[in-house]
């Protein structure tokens, strides 16, 4: 299977942004927050019954399935931006995970084996043996969660803006401007969505405390990773210390290790030409 090591930063790095207004152009492309997406429409889509919740789900495309997971507090609308790209290729499945978006919850407390199971749930939902995972984040963590627990479930994982430690986080990233403007963003669009609208603040409290205990993985857990596994982040990035991306992609055996330029933990909105091309490389498609 193909790998790509910091050396694909060459490939990339002279691509154009896409998608960036004038307006943005004034402040560097990583200090941006450019615009969700909005939904893409489909008649492949739905609530399945999963795990004791109900999971939203949305299909394009045909081909190989891949599995795209979204970041803490966001929602599917987030990979407007790769789907078109995707599905030339594939068969995209978006998912909101459980709490999020327009998935239910129960009252169980958030963690990440628990959401990881629930990707399991809606793959055996819809009849998928095994499928490629893309994540940004929290969901870039559930795709590593995926290949410790399931590994003959779970093929390549390109894993954007994951921490596999909680000392992997940098400290004060909730006061970063553009964090910052990302979770009152996030507020706005889970009153938009969400079957609980007005429950915001007890989501993002609930969620911050998964962060403060998850992920604490040993290095002998990584090291049981069989995966095909891309290690990606900005070069800036508000949240994940590079000396832990770094760690990841030296521990995790045969993973990959590439750092976008110019983007942050919101890359895949700031340059998506760039970050499609990084996935469909990954994937063999490009």
């Amino acid at each position: 299977m193909r790998r790509v090591v910091l050396a694909m930063l060459l490939s990339v790095v002279l691509l154009p942004a896409a998608g960036v207004t004038e307006a943005a152009r004034a402040q560097a492309l990583w200090q941006t927050l450019p615009p969700t997406p909005p939904p893409i429409p489909t008649d492949r889509s739905g609530l399945a019954d999963v795990n004791g919740i109900k999971i939203h789900y949305a299909i394009y495309g045909q081909g190989s399935p891949v599995i795209m997971l979204h970041g803490g507090l966001a929602n599917t609308d987030y990979w407007g931006n790769q789907v078109p790209a995707l599905a030339a290729h594939h068969t995209v499945i978006l998912m909101d995970s459980r709490g999020h978006g327009r998935s239910t919850r129960d009252t169980r407390p958030y963690g990440y084996d628990l959401m990881a199971d629930d990707v399991i749930g809606l793959m055996n939902a819809l009849k998928l043996n095994a499928a490629d995972i893309v994540g940004w984040s929290d969901g870039a963590i559930l795709g590593l969660d995926l290949a410790i627990r399931y590994p003959d479930r779970i093929g390549h994982v390109f894993a954007f803006a994951a921490n596999t430690k909680t000392s992997g986080v940098k400290e004060g990233v909730e006061k970063n401007p553009t964090f910052a403007a990302y979770i009152e963003r996030a507020g706005r669009e889970y009153a938009v969505h969400s079957a609980t609208p007005n429950d915001y603040e007890a989501f993002v409290a609930q969620i911050s405390k998964m962060w403060a205990d998850q992920p604490n993985w040993t290095d002998e857990q990584l090291k049981t990773i069989r995966a095909p596994v891309l290690v990606v982040d900005g070069d800036h990035d508000e949240a994940i210390k590079r000396e832990h991306t770094e760690y990841m992609a030296a521990t995790i055996p045969g993973a990959g290790l590439l750092i976008l330029p110019n983007v942050s933990h919101f890359a895949f909105l700031q340059d998506p030409k760039m970050f499609n091309f990084a996935i469909l490389h990954f994937l063999g498609d490009e």
